[in-house]
């Protein structure tokens, strides 16, 4: 299903967050077969090498910088790793974040370790990871950088306070770095997956996804294959006049 979209990004260099599994696993070999150098990264290191190892394996060039992009340090230290494999990054894709495992909870049950270790993650590092990139897209006056948001943002899902707040800051974040950018003739976007079908809603209820698919204009469950589409324009120079914006990618919730 990746190679619907024909996008040509031979000769740049891409990194993707969380990318040992799920979504950021399917943007990085949708990123590989569109001919660009692909940095993975993951916290889990022998994820984040599997990734890597496979998608070298389809002739693509391929570099796991496994780390926590909640840690400054290891953030600079990737992002010059990346830099001297693969070359200067031009595409950043911040897919990385916490969710899967978070237990239900009203939002004054929430552990404040918690509440901080998520915006962490999913806040400033999605931060920490532009920052330390954008002098690679400064030098070469070219840059996409593709911010992961969720449509729990719009639905206030109830239970996971915590997590809609950092996804409603990743939005925020991403109209405010697009007006900083623009003049550089870098690019951020961001883009609102529904639930998707990955391991990380592996134990969600099968009443959920019937609410979920019933409420949508496509009726059935979200993959991973059906963003890749929306990550790789908003990547490609067919995007080039495009910044500050959001698409949903749902399925047509009627949520939304």
């Amino acid at each position: 299903m990746t190679a619907a979209l024909k996008v040509d990004l031979s000769g740049k260099t891409v990194l993707v967050t969380g990318a040992g599994r799920g979504l950021g696993l399917a943007y990085a070999r949708a990123f590989a077969a569109s001919g660009a150098a692909v940095a993975v990264n993951d916290i889990d290191p022998a994820a984040s090498a599997r990734a890597a190892d496979e998608i070298a394996r389809t002739g693509a060039r391929a570099l796991a910088v496994p780390g926590d992009i909640a840690d400054e340090s290891a953030v600079a230290a990737m992002a010059a790793a990346v830099r001297t494999a693969l070359g200067p990054v031009d595409i950043l894709v911040n897919n990385a974040a916490l969710y899967a495992g978070l237990g239900r909870k009203r939002f004054d049950k929430i552990p404040v370790a918690e509440w901080r270790r998520l915006i962490d993650v999913n806040v400033t590092g999605s931060y920490l990871c532009a920052r330390a990139v954008l002098p690679h897209m400064l030098e070469r006056r070219w840059g996409r950088i593709v911010n992961v948001s969720s449509s729990t943002v719009p639905l206030g899902r109830p239970g996971f306070t915590h997590y809609v707040t950092s996804k409603a800051a990743i939005l925020g974040m991403t109209r405010a770095m697009a007006r900083e950018l623009g003049a550089e003739n870098v690019t951020v976007n961001a883009v609102m997956p529904g639930l998707t079908d990955t391991e990380g809603s592996a134990g969600t209820d099968e009443a959920i996804w019937t609410v979920v698919t019933r409420g949508q204009c496509i009726p059935r469950r979200e993959q991973p294959q059906d963003v890749v589409g929306a990550v790789l324009f908003l990547a490609s120079d067919a995007a080039s006049f495009i910044t500050g914006q959001t698409i949903v990618v749902d399925g047509g919730s009627a949520h939304l």
